[in-house]
């Protein structure tokens, strides 16, 4: 074999090749880098207020994802939540949803009152994604059916980085189907690819495959996200809605704590994607901390 070949050669069905070459390229880590930069120092200050706090309060997927977590951490986790909608404290909008591991969905649904909080589940293997294919169709019908309307899973990373792009996209779109009326979440753990073209390339291979939100990463074992990975990605949702007329959410997670951080994630989203982004509906941040250090913000800012 010439040494220049690669030593695992998958037939690359044409189409693939050609939805990715149709999309601008990534470029370089230095330009990403730049752009970023040069968006925060325009836009950040004049961002930082306590309506766009609120505005990010409500994009919070407020997620508990933990091997501890049991029947009474589920249940005191959900009935913070509920506490804050009954009292309305600082008249707060509610959280985007709750995101939960798969056993405890039917505990959600049944202590969760406010009626506009999603109940989000990560499915499909999460958070590797390395098991059978019939295991992740199963959890992810049964997630639905136990009253998930939201679902997270996890791009096939390893079929991925051997260009198996069939499996790839079967894979989502047979998880698309299993999670029926639910929007389907895909993550790309950005933070493992690193090379924004791998990045790029996942984004829009979720998205042709039937993603309804594109995510940076699970939060796990791998970085989470970075304001480069979302102003990749979001590059590509707006460049797919330019072409198709179809609008993909952008879920960041992993590590976002602070308001500041939170803040200039909101500086990418509307500088590359514009207004029509700014809605929970189409984005959102996975979390836990960061739920407490804004509300504690607001209330400084507002007195």
């Amino acid at each position: 074999m010439n040494k220049k070949e690669k030593k695992h050669e998958h037939p690359i069905n044409n189409k693939y090749q050609e939805a990715f070459n149709s999309f601008l390229p990534a470029g370089t880590k230095a330009s990403i880098e730049r752009s970023v930069a040069d968006i925060i120092e325009k836009e950040y200050d004049k961002a930082y207020t306590a309506a766009t706090l609120r505005f990010l309060y409500s994009t919070i997927d407020l997620t508990t994802l933990s091997p501890k977590d049991n029947k009474t951490s589920i249940h005191n986790f959900v009935e913070a939540v509920n506490k804050k909608y009954e009292s309305k404290e600082n008249n707060l909008p509610s959280v985007a949803a709750i995101c939960v591991y798969p056993a405890h969905i039917k505990q959600v649904k049944a202590e969760l009152k406010d009626p506009s909080v999603r109940i989000a589940s990560v499915s499909g293997g999460f958070p590797a994604s390395q098991t059978l294919m019939e295991t992740k169709l199963m959890e992810t019908s049964f997630a639905v059916t136990d009253g998930a309307n939201e679902i997270d899973i996890v791009l096939n990373i390893g079929e991925f980085l051997d260009e198996d792009w069939q499996n790839v996209d079967l894979e989502i779109r047979e998880l698309k189907e299993h999670a029926t009326h639910a929007k389907l979440k895909v993550i790309i753990e950005s933070g493992l690819l690193e090379d924004p073209e791998l990045i790029r390339r996942a984004a829009i291979m979720s998205i042709f495959s039937g993603a309804d939100f594109v995510k940076t990463s699970t939060g796990k074992d791998c970085p989470g996200a970075t304001l480069e990975a979302a102003y990749t990605i979001a590059r590509v949702i707006k460049e797919y809605y330019d072409k198709f007329d179809v609008r993909c959410g952008i879920k960041v997670s992993g590590g976002i704590r602070t308001p500041q951080e939170a803040v200039k994630y909101y500086c990418i989203i509307k500088s590359v994607l514009g207004e029509e982004w700014l809605t929970n509906e189409l984005f959102r941040i996975g979390a836990s901390s960061l739920e407490g250090n804004l509300r504690k913000a607001i209330s400084e800012m507002e007195g």
